[in-house]
């Protein structure tokens, strides 16, 4: 049985379990909840200690690595031209599909003010975070890091790419002789964090169920009435974006057939929904666009790591939805010039949405207000954001791993390309 299957058939066993079981009795559930999170959680950290330093490698073997800067440039052109136009997709397609949805919602008066008085205090909360987030002049500023060491230790992926690039395009303009030996070291660190990584996602089956039962014994029945709607919609729309954008976004620009292309890319997606970290799955990731798609090394190296930094399509999704449903429960009708900013506004934060629980809907904050919406309206997310950020990280990572299929074969990958056959 391939690793794929063994992953999904995880995630499927480890929520249905949580879920049947916090239903007949709670009090055992949290308790082998209790014991289950550890090992998952230890799972995914064992993934994450390699990641800091592959990245940086793959950075710097795919710019250093590269016969000019130009090279590189170009690629970085052509990467940040697709992700607008991506995100831009996938902030009208929510646009037109949710409105509809929330119109057959009818919100008791007295629920909805309940509903609204629980998120003062979780809202006023997410509010300090966003008052905490740099403004658009320092988060500029931050991106070039006083100290890559620092950024490294603190997990600033972003200043820390921006440092692997600087670095990887200066190395272009030094000796070859001199180059050559800094990139053969980081083509052993490259191969041996690879390694740390393959033996790690051979217990990729064991982390997933974990999480994925102690996510199922957390849901509950806290989702009701009307934040179900929201709930589901937020996840029916992920979930449709992928089928009815990405998938045939792959097929035709990428020249792979749309089951091939949703074969390969499981494991990927069973890591993404059940650690809900777009991070955890970069090592499935890299196996996939290397093995099984056999992308141009430059996409490997150096498009991949920033896209999973930068490159969110799920989070546009779940900001134009929450900003919507938002309106819904507070009674205001949006106008068109206030839908088009909050998706504008959408796509903009989404490449700065912080990496921290709960990041996503800090920075909800400014989408709300963008659109003159109650920012304190966040705290209603927060209570049933579980389900809605599984599915947003995995639109996340099926969106990455589309985007580099397309880049990669308009940059020399053979449209004939496609899955070996998976290994147990």
């Amino acid at each position: 049985m391939s690793l794929a299957v063994r992953v999904l058939i995880a995630l499927v066993l480890g929520v249905g379990f949580g879920l049947a079981l916090a239903s007949g009795s709670a009090e055992a559930a949290g308790t082998l909840a209790g014991v289950l999170q550890p090992i998952g959680t230890l799972w995914v950290s064992a993934i994450r200690m390699a990641i800091i330093p592959l990245i940086v490698s793959s950075l710097l073997l795919g710019v250093g690595g590269a016969p000019d800067a130009k090279t590189v440039g170009v690629l970085g052109a052509r990467g940040l031209a697709m992700f607008i136009a991506m995100l831009t997709v996938a902030g009208i397609f929510a646009l037109a599909i949710a409105p509809p949805i929330f119109a057959t919602i009818t919100i008791d008066p007295a629920a909805a003010e309940s509903l609204r008085a629980s998120a003062a205090q979780a809202g006023a909360t997410a509010i300090e975070g966003a008052k905490t987030l740099p403004s658009v002049s320092q988060w500029f500023i931050d991106l070039v890091p006083v100290n890559p060491v620092k950024a490294a230790a603190d997990g600033a992926l972003l200043p820390l790419i921006v440092f692997s690039i600087a670095l990887g395009a200066a190395l272009t303009k030094i000796d070859p002789t001199r180059r050559g030996a800094l990139l053969g070291v980081m083509s052993a660190v490259q191969q041996a964090c690879l390694t740390v990584m393959s033996a790690v996602l051979v217990l990729a089956p064991v982390g997933v169920f974990c999480l994925a039962f102690v996510l199922a014994t957390r849901l509950g029945t806290a989702a009701a009435g009307a934040l179900l709607t929201y709930v589901l919609t937020v996840s029916a729309i992920s979930v449709a974006f992928c089928l009815f954008v990405i998938y045939p976004a792959a097929a035709v620009f990428g020249r792979i057939p749309i089951m091939t292309f949703a074969r390969a890319i499981v494991p990927a997606q069973a890591v993404a929904m059940s650690a809900r970290s777009s991070l955890a799955a970069f090592p499935a990731m890299l196996t996939i666009v290397r093995e099984k798609f056999a992308l141009p090394e430059p996409i490997v190296a150096f498009l991949l790591p920033l896209m999973i930094t930068v490159f969110r399509c799920g989070a546009v999704i779940g900001q134009v939805i929450g900003a919507m449903f938002i309106a819904r429960l507070y009674g205001i009708d949006l106008t068109a010039v206030q839908l088009a900013t909050l998706t504008a506004t959408s796509i903009a934060t989404s490449f700065s949405v912080p990496g921290i629980p709960g990041g996503g809907i800090i920075m909800m904050v400014p989408v709300l207000l963008s659109a003159g919406l109650p920012a304190e309206g966040v705290g209603v997310l927060l209570a049933v954001d579980t389900i809605p950020d599984m599915f947003r990280t995995t639109t996340n990572v099926t969106a990455d791993l589309a985007a580099a299929v397309i880049l990669g074969r308009r940059n020399g990958a053979p449209a004939a390309a496609t899955p070996a056959p998976t290994s147990a």
